[in-house]
């Protein structure tokens, strides 16, 4: 035998194990590709802009994936990922830390494969997307903080055997971001025979940062001159981390002591996942504000939607005030990422409002101002790329 190849063929461990652990790893490879294979591309929906001539607007609607939200895309290249990496054994269970969507999700795919599943979620979590996830078979593990989320994942993995999947360290290297029918090529693919078939602006909100890192990869690989705005809620670090980085300082050691009241958006703690090089300006939405823009939206559509679709709308409005002034016409494309009733005792609770000091109708005041033209600039803090 060849020495310069002995020691290539020592690092081949032989024996039926591997052939088991293989095998099956094919297996699960293939029910997701089969599963992916059933399942539609979600709609790219127009929304009028009255107070915006010239400018047209879009919402990626992925409330219609098979678990009702964005997250699906994500939870699907989480599983695919951990297998390819041989991280996933048959019969352990998979445990995830998430305000709701992104567990729904894994939950799904780990009763597609057999799997148990554990979802290590906020006490605050909506009952609906509890009960979602128990439906598609896993059970959830509360926490009080949100910042409590990844020491308590990594507990329940350790003590059972399982694999913490982890969507806030891999979501943004999990995703295909060249092609594969991501998030992106999809938007592209459906804007073809629009008038303005490539966004200027394509506007999303942070919660792993993944989704915000495939957008900014993909239109660079592809040429485009689309920009990549986020919207980040009230209560999350990502938008002084981004001006951090702006200013040549990041400090991924940035923390605030509560969780997002925007579910599924927004993190007390910098998540690896966020490459801030990857988005051209960020902005933030106070609370209130996202959940008239998720009340307008709902009533525009005839339907009710979550409040990150509100947080990116407030962004796909700075956007189009920023065209406006600069005298541009063309296309915005945001994300409507889950539906409105998975919040039915929430967001669409009066009670809620009143227990969280928000003044909702004032907020629907102010941005009926903001869609007829008002600036938005005094409202949001605002921050710019500076490559």
């Amino acid at each position: 035998m060849d020495a310069a190849l002995a020691p290539l063929r020592a690092h081949v461990p032989p024996g039926p194990g591997r052939s088991r652990q293989r095998a099956w790893e094919a297996e699960c490879i293939a029910r997701i590709e089969a599963d992916f294979r059933r399942s539609a591309d979600t709609h790219l929906i127009p929304l009028p802009l009255p107070g915006y001539p010239g400018i047209d607007a879009y919402l990626k609607d992925e409330s219609s994936h098979p678990t009702g939200s964005l997250k699906h895309r994500l939870a699907r290249s989480l599983f695919l990922y951990a297998l390819s990496n041989g991280w996933l054994r048959e019969g352990a269970p998979v445990i995830e830390a998430s305000s709701g969507s992104t567990a729904v999700s894994e939950a799904y795919f780990a009763r597609l494969l057999g799997l148990p599943f554990i979802a290590v979620v906020p006490a605050s979590t909506s009952p609906e997307k509890i009960a979602a996830i128990e439906f598609h078979g896993g059970r959830c593990h509360f926490v009080e903080r949100a910042c409590d989320l990844h020491a308590a994942s990594v507990m329940l993995a350790r003590e059972s055997g399982g694999h913490f999947m982890d969507q806030f360290m891999y979501a943004e290297r999990a995703t295909d971001w060249r092609a594969n029918n991501n998030i992106a090529e999809s938007i592209f693919r459906q804007m073809q025979l629009e008038p303005h078939p490539v966004p200027d602006w394509i506007v999303c909100s942070p919660g792993t940062g993944g989704t915000s890192a495939t957008l900014g990869r993909y239109v660079r690989y592809r040429q485009h001159p689309t920009r990549i705005l986020c919207a980040d809620p009230e209560i999350s670090v990502f938008f002084d981390y981004y001006e951090d980085v702006q200013q040549g300082r990041p400090d991924m050691s940035l923390t605030v002591p509560q969780g997002s009241r925007i579910e599924g958006i927004g993190r007390p703690q910098v998540e690896r996942s966020f490459i801030a090089h990857c988005v051209d300006a960020m902005v933030k939405v106070p609370d209130a504000l996202s959940l008239a823009a998720m009340r307008h939206v709902s009533q525009a559509l005839g339907r009710r939607v979550g409040g990150s679709t509100g947080t990116n709308f407030v962004g796909l409005l700075w956007a189009a005030q920023q065209m406006a002034a600069e005298g541009r016409e063309g296309s915005i494309v945001s994300i409507l990422c889950d539906s409105g009733e998975r919040y039915a005792q929430s967001y669409y609770d009066s009670a809620w409002y009143a227990r969280n000091g928000i003044d909702i109708a004032q907020a629907q005041q102010r941005l009926q101002g903001f869609l007829d033209g008002a600036p938005l600039a005094p409202a949001l803090r605002c921050a710019h790329s500076r490559a």
